[in-house]
């Protein structure tokens, strides 16, 4: 089979894959905003928001780290050595996920107090701090069938996790919503983090299986460390302060609705309408994008390690049209048929306003990911780092300024401009990539 056969079978394959788990997300979403009401709907995004923080902190890179390093063992014949580099990578996730566990039990009750206004205790953050180790290896295990291309083995791993999660939640949501706020919370952690530790042993018994072919013969030292190293800690460190960033911009713009409108209620309401309904149907057509791009990072690794400079500028051109034309396809469907997909997945048309106003930056936040997973292959993954945490720098400020004046309009005015300059940055860090390696991007 060549190599873009196996490309476009592993695109396809992911691309059902999280097409079939986003109908699924977006239409459970729906459901459960409609059961526990919208004001939940946003105490659980800021909660998700700090837990996505820890989730960070457990990753620490490990799944870019495992992709990179056995893509380029394959790509120079040493792909027995495989077994060798999966072992110390989980070895290094669980000491990331443990590190991440003693971070969230240690503040949550701050978090609990000063963010979240005492609506929950840190109950839920106690019970989430279980999974990380095990979303850390998941993610490792992930990495390792990225490498080989074979997108078949976590694609199923995730629809059976997708699975297993709607059908924790809805269960516990019957027997707890009555006794509030925060069992309602607790239901939707539990049966997240009860899904998550159940794909890990899937995905672990998929990975056991597949090793047993590839025989390790050598016996050599290596220094797997240090490149796991060499990755893990910069895309660590940054994407600590990314996600610090980002989980701050989270739990500062339902505080800045309440100086607008001076209800918390409200508050997390406006905040769970845009965050948690418009953009999340806006970003749902992306799956597309996703599903190839995740693809792209050992693909241009390999071209990365065997010098192949032509085939990277061919490709990324190519790439950047097809995207081009599929998001501003997109942005126009959208627009005309917003009213119509408000209804059908919320019961309300009150949403496709936010959706038709965010429908231009559709090109800007596909095509970012696409150009995210070229870098990352190109081994300019602190780079898109570096301005994320830019964009989201100069956002809070945006937050700070805006929102306590101008409410949902702030808010919005914040995602534009966040959306666009981490684009333009983007766009221009590939394009001085690629012109280094003796290229030009037009």
């Amino acid at each position: 089979m060549t190599s873009t056969k196996k490309f476009l079978i592993n695109g396809f394959i992911i691309t059902i894959t999280t097409l079939i788990l986003r109908c699924i997300s977006m239409f459970f979403n729906a459901y459960i905003s409609g059961k526990i009401g919208t004001e939940a709907l946003g105490l659980y995004g800021l909660i998700m928001s700090v837990y996505s923080f820890a989730i960070t902190i457990s990753l620490s890179g490990i799944n870019l780290a495992t992709t990179k390093i056995v893509s380029e063992e394959i790509a120079i014949g040493n792909g027995n050595n495989a077994p060798k580099i999966i072992k110390k990578c989980l070895l290094f996730s669980i000491l990331f996920g443990a590190i991440a566990s003693i971070f969230l039990v240690t503040l949550s009750p701050l978090i609990c107090t000063k963010w979240l206004h005492n609506r929950i205790s840190s109950v839920p953050f106690y019970i989430a701090s279980f999974s990380l180790p095990f979303i850390s290896m998941a993610s490792c295990l992930s990495g390792y069938f990225t490498a080989v291309r074979n997108s078949l083995k976590p694609a199923s791993e995730q629809i059976l996790e997708q699975l297993m999660k709607v059908t924790l939640i809805s269960t516990f949501l019957n027997y707890f919503m009555p006794c509030g706020l925060e069992y309602i919370c607790i239901s939707l952690i539990l049966g997240n983090i009860i899904s998550e530790i159940i794909s890990f042993f899937y995905i672990y018994i998929l990975y056991k299986k597949d090793i047993k072919k590839i025989i390790n013969l050598d016996r050599k030292k290596d220094y797997y460390e240090k490149r796991i190293l060499a990755i893990t800690i910069p895309v660590g460190l940054t994407s600590f302060i990314r996600s610090g960033l980002s989980t701050i911009k989270q739990i500062l713009i339902p505080i800045g609705f309440e100086k607008y409108c001076g209800s918390y209620s409200q508050a997390l309401s406006n905040y769970g309408i845009i965050s948690g309904m418009a953009l999340p149907l806006v970003l749902f057509p992306n799956i597309i994008i996703l599903a190839f791009s995740s693809l792209l990072i050992p693909e241009y690794s390999e071209f990365k390690v065997k010098h192949e400079s032509i085939k990277i500028q061919k490709n990324t051109k190519k790439i950047l049209k097809y995207s081009l034309y599929f998001s501003i396809t997109i942005s126009i469907l959208l627009f005309i048929f917003a009213d119509q997909l408000s209804n059908l997945i919320y019961k309300t048309t009150s949403i496709s306003q936010y959706v038709k106003i965010f429908t231009p930056l559709i090109p800007f936040m596909y095509i970012d990911s696409i150009i995210d997973a070229m870098l990352r292959g190109l081994d300019k993954h602190v780079e898109v780092l570096k301005i994320n945490i830019l964009d989201l720098a100069t956002s809070i400020l945006l937050i700070i300024v805006l929102i306590p004046k101008t409410g949902i309009t702030g808010y919005i005015c914040t995602i534009y401009y966040s959306e666009t300059i981490n684009f333009i940055l983007s766009y221009y860090t590939l394009r001085k990539t690629i012109n280094n390696n003796n290229t030009v991007l037009t």
